[in-house]
């Protein structure tokens, strides 16, 4: 969700992740920041996080490197639980 207070995962969303961005989506502020926020989140350099499907849409679909699916989940998981 773009023009949030802050940049923050929310938490699960079905089987996807619901994340909040303050950048606006022009000129793929939004893609960006949500690039850099998924990698400080999950301890990723931001070349190992990218939007592979989604960019002008609010439902992404990122491409990560260098992370197994579970670390990834935990980490999500520990980062949503911080934010409230």
């Amino acid at each position: 969700m773009p023009g949030a207070r802050r940049s923050q995962v929310v938490g699960r969303h079905g089987e996807s992740w619901k994340l909040r961005v303050h950048a606006a989506p022009e000129r793929g502020r939004a893609n960006d920041e949500v690039v850099a926020l998924l990698a400080e989140v999950l301890g990723l350099s931001q070349s190992q996080v990218r939007v592979v499907a989604g960019r002008t849409t609010r439902d992404k679909v990122v491409e990560l490197s260098q992370i197994t699916l579970d670390d990834a989940d935990q980490r999500l998981t520990a980062a949503a639980g911080s934010a409230r």
